[in-house]
């Protein structure tokens, strides 16, 4: 009995004694495949097994390509926007679609919607809606598969698809950090297709270059975009770089723009520089608009530079007579168009010329070609054409202004408008033509506010806005009062508009008519300092005028008061010299 006792318990020693062996056995199987599987995962190569997939599908996209080419070349379909090199990054997309196949639930968190989808490389899209509706179907969101069609059905990615679910890039890769920088990179590129200019997409592309960019969420990357939207009407430098080059640049702007047509005036406000609104005041019917198009001709056919005249007061043709007067009469202008010819408005307009020989011709009392009874107006040019010298020249100077294609003067006439709509003409021009010169007569409040005059300076604001903005020009002309303040004596309180719009202008000139009566009481010289004085010369023609311009406002320097001596008829502007009022004594 008791040797069955002990061989019982010896058989349950030895039981247990087996199962403790077998089960170190087995724990050191288990050790044993650990380790043979850690070692490997260790030889599972991460980057080599990303440059491989990606030969693949560049094999892919270039078949792809070449078929989307041929298929947009036959249909006239709009190819995809290209994008610059800095913004392409193959690399990132192929971890990113690798680690949504490894982990196809993760398009809950981890998408993009249409709207912000950027993919540069089209078969790695193609993959992407595979995983919205196959692979990841169950957690895409419900939104993203009403965004995107179907995907493209290509062989060849079955075998890809495999090798991306089953690669262990999670272990190395952080998905989060990979999202992130796609989503950054997207952000860039959708707003440098919308950027309006080259200069922005220039900023936009700079943001990859920040010092801190890796660090930036992509909610910065949108925030450091709308702060460009902002900053780029202003101009930012460093100002201590290339300071030598800054003040050895005999091209700076600050030296002298483009040449005003009057010695003094182009001295004091070193001429028409881009960056800057000028602005110059008249009374109604003084010659604001004659004045604009005299220096609108100045830019365009002297300078050979566009020009844009925006106006709400002259009309086109109106414009156009006064344009071609300007040129005709011009002497300046006369040394391009090689033809010296005296002629006013008045003449022009009804067709007055002087025959070659009067003989056998019917003339008018003024001893102008007269038209026939029944003569109709292409006969009676035919005939002018054979009879006049005067006419064909003139024929021959529109002529020459035609062929000033480059250095046009391009028009717009607006009646009702808001600043809105100002701001869209003036950038539409400079954006399509060019223009970097520009005229505005006359400054006025926007449809909104008419009456409110404290209003205008919106409006100035905004072209003041604009001049800095793009570096322009802006010439803009503006209403004086009809007051009885002596012409010299001119000041910002004689304005007819609101008179804190001063604050915007860089420079603001005040001209108003001498009346005949009180020429004697002025006195003008080619110096400031008045050492050698002449009296203003009356004339019995009544289309000549003289003018006290006083320089109320100068950035640059100077303020000096200027005698002006108007013709109407030929638009001739003559700067005469410095003005001033004689001393009681003298007289």
């Amino acid at each position: 009995m008791r040797e069955q006792e002990e061989n019982y318990k010896y058989k349950e020693l030895e039981q247990n004694l087996t199962r403790i062996i077998n089960k170190g056995k087995a724990e050191l199987e288990v050790e044993k495949l650990k380790k043979i599987a850690e070692e490997e995962k260790r030889s599972f190569d991460n980057d080599e097994f990303i440059y491989q997939i990606q030969g693949q599908m560049n094999v892919l996209e270039q078949r792809e390509r070449k078929i989307l080419d041929m298929s947009s070349t036959s249909t006239n379909e709009k190819k995809e926007p290209e994008y610059p090199e800095e913004l392409d990054d193959y690399t990132l997309e192929t971890l990113y679609i690798s680690l949504l196949y490894g982990s196809p639930n993760a398009i809950s968190k981890y998408y993009f919607e249409k709207d912000t989808c950027f993919f540069s490389s089209i078969i790695i899209e193609n993959l992407y809606k595979s995983v919205i509706f196959k692979e990841g179907e169950k957690s895409a969101p419900a939104h993203l598969k009403e965004q995107f069609n179907f995907s493209k059905a290509i062989a060849e990615l079955y075998e890809i698809k495999e090798q991306m679910k089953n690669a262990p890039l999670y272990e190395k890769y952080d998905f989060e950090l990979i999202y992130r920088e796609l989503k950054k990179l997207f952000i860039l590129k959708k707003n440098y297709i919308k950027a309006p200019t080259k200069l922005m997409q220039e900023k936009i592309l700079e943001i990859k270059s920040y010092d801190r960019y890796k660090d930036m969420s992509s909610e910065e990357v949108e925030a450091a975009i709308k702060q460009l939207e902002v900053t780029n009407r202003l101009s930012q430098a460093v100002l201590n770089k290339d300071i030598a080059k800054f003040w050895l640049n005999d091209k700076s702007d600050l030296r002298e723009g483009i040449t005003i047509p009057f010695e003094i005036m182009n001295k004091v406000f070193k001429g028409h520089r881009k960056g800057e609104i000028m602005a110059y005041a008249m009374p109604s019917n003084a010659g604001k608009s004659r004045f604009t198009v005299n220096l609108a001709c100045n830019i365009a056919f002297i300078n050979k530079k566009k020009v844009l005249v925006v106006s709400n007061e002259m009309t086109e043709d109106k414009m156009r007579l006064c344009l071609l007067t300007t040129v005709l009469n011009n002497p300046e202008i006369q040394k391009f168009h090689k033809q010296k010819i005296i002629k006013n408005e008045s003449e022009l307009l009804e067709f007055k010329f002087r025959p070659d020989d009067k003989d056998g011709i019917l003339l008018d009392e003024q001893g102008f070609i007269k038209r026939l009874d029944g003569e109709s107006q292409e006969e009676f040019i035919t005939r002018l054409s054979k009879q006049s010298t005067e006419f064909n020249n003139i024929m021959e100077v529109t002529k020459w202004v035609d062929s000033q294609i480059n250095n046009s003067v391009y028009f717009v006439h607006l009646t009702e408008y808001t600043n809105n709509d100002l701001h869209e003409v003036i950038s539409n021009y400079m954006y399509k033509d060019g223009i970097e010169y520009i005229f505005y007569d006359t400054l006025k409040t926007d449809v909104n506010n008419i009456g409110n005059y404290e209003e205008l300076k919106k409006t100035a604001t905004l072209l003041s806005e604009l001049t800095q903005k793009f570096n322009i020009f802006i010439g803009a002309s503006l209403q004086l009062l009809e007051n009885t303040t002596n012409p010299v004596n001119l000041t910002i309180n004689d304005l007819s508009v609101s008179k804190n719009v001063k604050e915007v202008f860089d420079t603001l000139t005040l001209f108003k008519q001498i009346q005949r009566k009180n020429y004697k009481d002025y006195e003008y010289s080619d110096s400031d300092r008045f050492i050698k004085c002449k009296d203003i010369e009356d004339s019995d023609d009544p289309d000549v005028r003289y003018y006290a311009c006083v320089i109320d406002k100068n950035r640059a320097g100077a303020k000096p008061k200027l005698l002006f001596r108007l013709n109407l008829a030929y638009n001739e502007w003559h700067e005469l010299g410095y003005l001033r009022m004689k001393d009681k004594d003298e007289e």
